[in-house]
Parts: structure tokens; sequence; C-alpha cells
């Protein structure tokens, strides 16, 4: 029984920052957030998303992608990966002049 209190919780109260893994911004200002296991789709205001899209944890793919840079496990044939790498892997796909900001901006979180 907590299991599932804990997996509603999740769904709920996440916390942007550290249960996110990428996010897309879509039409009317409905944002879907994609985290390990599970996406979820929130209506936010127009100041939310302007906070939201101005997070310094927060990197601008293309489109309306934004991915977690705290959460990148590698970078690898064009494409983001969140964890291990495998069939089931969380992943994104990523233009590539946009792949060498993203490790520079990786070595200085790092560091």
């Amino acid at each position: 029984m907590s299991s599932l209190l804990e997996a509603r919780n999740v769904y709920e109260d996440f916390e942007v920052e550290t249960d996110i893994l990428f996010f897309k911004v879509g039409d009317h200002d409905l944002v879907i957030f994609h985290g390990r296991n599970y996406n979820i789709k929130k209506r936010m205001t127009a100041e939310q998303l302007n906070r939201l899209v101005s997070n310094p944890s927060y990197y601008h793919v293309y489109g309306g992608c934004y991915v977690n840079l705290n959460k990148i496990s590698s970078i690898e044939d064009d494409c983001i990966y969140f964890g291990e790498m495998g069939l089931y892997a969380k992943t994104v796909r990523v233009p590539r002049r946009k792949q060498e900001g993203i490790r520079h901006l990786l070595r200085s979180l790092s560091s």
C-alpha cells in the first residue's frame, strides 16, 4: 500500500529539478514532463513556464524540448541518455551543434 502512495505522490508532487529528466512544451501552455518511468502532462501559466525554461538546470535542445543537465548520463550517437544505456533507456535526440554546448556545461557542473 505504501508503494502506491509513493507512486501517487510522484504524479502530484514531483520536483522539477530532481525528478524530471526532460520536458517538452506543447500547444496552449501544456508541458509534458518525462521522469524515469512516467510522463506527466500539466498546464502551466505563462509565468510558471517562463520560470521553468529559464531554470539553469535545463538546457534547450530543440523546439520545445529541454533536458535536465543534472540527469544526463552520457551523450552518444546523437542521443542524450538518462541512466543506463540500453533498449529501454530514456533518450532524447540532440542536434550535433548542441552537443558541444551540453558537454561544456556538464564539465563545468562536475568541476
